[in-house]
């Protein structure tokens, strides 16, 4: 089984890789997005929130960095449905500059939390 990643080629500060729903929701609370990449944004985060579930509403530690260094979701393989609307997030991010890889791991870390959708893992 093939998990796959949309994330920040490089580490912040605190040693983690940004997925692409934070970097472009970074994008948001610094106001550079247009009209149209707000409406973007914000209906389908909606879509997301409204159909899937959070794992940190699930377990409030799963994205603790204290417990779980460095967790991130990644998606299965099943979700290619989630997977394809990421293409509007990544073109916000290059109209802005921000870098946002692909990474594909058929073992991306520790799972801490799994449904239909996502799994979040510590890496190894």
């Amino acid at each position: 089984m093939t998990y796959v990643r949309f994330q920040n080629p490089l580490p912040d500060e605190l040693g983690r890789y940004v997925g692409v729903f934070g970097l472009v929701n970074t994008l948001a609370k610094r106001r550079v997005l247009t009209e149209e990449q707000e409406r973007f944004r914000r209906l389908n985060n909606d879509l997301y929130d409204s159909a899937y579930d959070n794992p940190a509403a699930v377990d409030a530690t799963v994205y603790d960095h204290d417990i779980n260094p460095g967790a991130a979701a990644w998606f299965k393989p099943a979700a290619q449905h989630l997977i394809d609307r990421v293409d509007g997030y990544l073109e916000i991010l290059a109209a802005h500059g921000v870098e946002c890889v692909r990474v594909d791991s058929h073992d991306p870390g520790r799972v801490i939390y799994e449904d239909d959708h996502q799994i979040v893992v510590v890496p190894r």
